[in-house]
């Protein structure tokens, strides 16, 4: 069974902290992936730090633990070590579909991405667990880790589906597009 894995343990620095309760259009960020997931029919968890800034969730939340390395594979380790193979999927990508989610789980690899250089959302495996572990022990980079591991590339994604909102000016544009759709 995959678990989607919805990443909610960065700081969020560039937006001003707490990134899952940032609002986009009267909900918190994180509202956006947990929908697809849910629409996409998995079991959903959501992945943060103890101290995390989360709104209220119905989805359990699981806790990295601490005496990890300062890392952004945490999520990912932790939710495969836990769930075992995992969709990783982070609380600020609101325009991600149920439908890419799907397609990630229909290619067989150790981990599935959407396109080169775009880890997220990504299917990551048990099998891939070890060299997601010592990548992160080592501070290697995803991308790089990734490289070694020969993920599997979907290609032809939509590129707004994989939109993130780090800053300010990413969460105006996704405003944007929201409001422009209606």
């Amino acid at each position: 069974m995959i678990t989607v894995a919805v990443l909610a343990g960065g700081s969020g620095t560039r937006i001003g902290g707490g990134k899952a309760m940032v609002q986009l259009d009267g909900r918190p960020l994180i509202a956006y992936p947990l929908a697809a997931a849910h629409e996409a029919g998995f079991p959903v968890v959501v992945v943060a730090k103890r101290i995390s800034r989360l709104p209220q969730l119905r989805e359990p939340v699981l806790c990295e633990p601490f005496e990890l390395p300062p890392h952004p594979l945490h999520g990912i380790v932790t939710a495969i070590n836990e769930l075992g193979d995992v969709i990783a999927l982070p609380c600020d990508m609101p325009f991600v579909s149920a439908s890419l989610l799907e397609r990630l789980t229909t290619v067989p690899g150790r981990v599935v991405i959407p396109d080169r250089g775009q880890p997220f959302p990504g299917l990551y495996t048990e099998a891939a667990l070890p060299a997601l572990a010592a990548g992160m022990h080592r501070g290697a980079s995803l991308r790089s880790v990734l490289a070694e591991l020969h993920a599997h590339e979907l290609g032809g994604v939509d590129p707004e589906l994989l939109f993130s909102v780090n800053t300010r000016e990413d969460l105006e544009r996704a405003e944007r597009r929201i409001t422009s759709g209606r």
